[in-house]
């Protein structure tokens, strides 16, 4: 069996990056021998998974794959220039390594020129002894070539002599800090993977390769740049790489993908779940336990976590490949790619909930035309006035409407006061209590500015799920009457503000509960 001494050089070509992996593909050219052979191909990243390892030849070349692993061995580091993380011994290191070479690099350079030089004034010797012998006498310029070369070698020499004079203490300060450094610092070896390849070959030739395998340590999550121009919003899919394998991905084909290969698929454990009966008791018979409590409308999709949030492809796993190749370096910090973008029609709303947030905020709404899904992530949201910060974007399917806040408007203000007010019913015993809520809505603006602008307020009303408790919205009270009330119990108005101007919106509404009822 042969084997080949050197290593054979095996690039990252593809790499299809997952939620917390990266799935590696490479290719090289063989020029195989006939027999059976192992060839060492690499380095490669030691992180590789073993168990992943696949190796494929072309079917065009008549040669078979008997065996491949991956070896790693312990290795010095090879020398690098330090980062911002190394200390300052090593910094200080490293500038005193570049000054000597500098200064090495001058004292060749004078060196030289005091060669040359002397050549001159050797050459300028003879031709006085060859002028003075033919009778010539040009004395003034003899003396005044001579001087002009001795003063020049004199400044040399003097440079010469102030450039060792630095080398010799560039060397030894350069020598006593990397004795104290490797007294300090000890540099660690690394450790660095090679693939072994074993092959049959029927014939001598070339033949392709093609290895795969898994890596951890990289991952991608999506992230948008939103820019509102007037009635136009366009939007700009990025995913952003973080990836510290041990080895840089130079010119790649990039493919993400939401796939979650480590998932386990085993379904839930089914376990016993009792349910009794009880009679109630007299007192139980005789009143109604109702309490108030919020919930939040329309929540999809996972539960919000502290941290780096997954990926949310909406239960299906999604595939985004980069329009051009990319290079990420291994350095651990995040690499924006871009991906594609779309621009469509956007429509602008004035938007403010009084109960959450007394912020008047501009809500643009458009279609997903993408063609794809758009996953989960932060937003970078651009208007005309400039940057307006970051917001989210949920997942959203192909033609689905979109929801983005771009920032609060300064020149409005909202006021809110509530009063509630209880009585009760002589004949039917029943308990009402009347809540009013008044909003006082203000708009200031700038001299010179002109149009009016419909600011849209939401309330809530509560929504009783007992017969017992009813609520009745008054809209003879209201001022001005809502424009709208869904199912939710949400309020809508939509009030318009011309410049400078101010309104106040009034809620009235009630409830009311048998006197069995406690708890309100």
């Amino acid at each position: 069996m042969s084997t080949a001494p050197e290593p054979i050089a095996l690039p990252v070509t593809a790499v299809t990056c997952l939620e917390d992996r990266a799935h590696i593909e490479r290719a090289v050219v063989l020029d195989l021998e006939a027999g059976v052979q192992r060839l060492r191909l690499g380095p490669v990243s030691a992180l590789a998974v073993d168990r992943t390892l696949r190796a494929e030849l072309t079917a065009d070349h008549p040669a078979t794959v008997l065996d491949v692993r991956i070896v790693r061995t312990w290795t010095p580091r090879a020398p690098q220039s330090p980062t911002d993380d190394d200390s300052a011994l090593r910094h200080r290191v490293h500038a005193l390594e570049e000054e000597r070479t500098a200064l090495e690099q001058r004292r060749d350079r004078v060196r030289t020129r005091l060669g040359l030089l002397g050549r001159l004034a050797t050459d300028l010797l003879r031709e006085i002894g060859e002028g003075a012998g033919s009778g010539e006498t040009e004395r003034t310029r003899w003396a005044r070539e001579l001087d002009r070369v001795d003063g020049e070698r004199d400044a040399h020499s003097e440079q010469l002599r102030g450039v060792e004079a630095r080398l010799t203490a560039v060397a030894a300060e350069l020598g006593e800090a990397q004795r104290v450094m490797q007294l300090a610092e000890e540099e660690p070896a690394e450790l660095v993977g090679h693939v072994e390849l074993t092959v049959e070959a029927a014939a001598a030739g070339q033949a392709g390769l093609r290895l795969s395998h898994l890596t951890p340590c990289a991952l991608w999550r999506p992230a948008y740049r939103a820019v509102l121009d007037g009635d136009s919003l366009t939007l700009e899919t990025d995913a952003v790489v973080w990836q510290r394998t041990g080895e840089d991905w130079s010119d790649v084909r990039l493919t993400l993908s939401t796939a979650r290969s480590a998932a386990a698929a085993d379904p839930p454990r089914l376990s016993e779940d009792r349910l009794t009966l009880k009679d109630r008791s007299a007192t139980e018979r005789r009143t109604v336990d109702v309490e108030l409590r919020e919930e939040e409308i329309g929540t999809l999709g996972p539960a919000p976590v502290l941290g780096l949030p997954g990926v949310n492809d909406g239960g299906e796993a999604r595939v985004l490949r980069s329009p051009a190749p990319v290079s990420v370096p291994a350095d651990g910090r995040a690499h924006r790619v871009r991906l594609f973008a779309f621009t469509t029609a956007a429509v602008s709303e004035y938007t403010c909930s009084p109960e959450l947030s007394p912020l008047v905020t501009q809500v643009a709404r458009f279609d997903n035309l993408s063609g794809h899904a758009l996953l989960a992530g932060p937003v970078d949201l651009v208007r005309g006035s400039g940057s307006g910060g970051r917001g989210t974007l949920d997942f959203t399917a192909p033609g689905a409407p979109v929801e983005l806040a771009f920032g609060s408007r300064d020149d409005h203000r909202v006021v809110r006061h509530t009063e509630e007010s209880r009585d009760t019913a002589a004949l039917t015993q029943r308990s009402v209590v009347t809540r009013t809520v008044r909003l006082h809505l203000s708009r200031f603006c700038a001299p010179g500015e002109h149009g009016e602008r419909v600011v849209v307020l939401r309330e809530r009303i509560p929504v009783s799920e007992v017969s017992a408790v009813e609520v009745r919205l008054r809209k003879d009270a209201c001022s001005p009457p809502p424009d709208a009330v869904d199912a939710e119990g949400i309020v809508r108005w939509a009030v318009p503000l011309p410049p400078g101007g101010f309104r106040t919106v009034t809620l009235v509404y009630e409830l009311s509960a048998s006197a069995k009822v406690t708890g309100l």
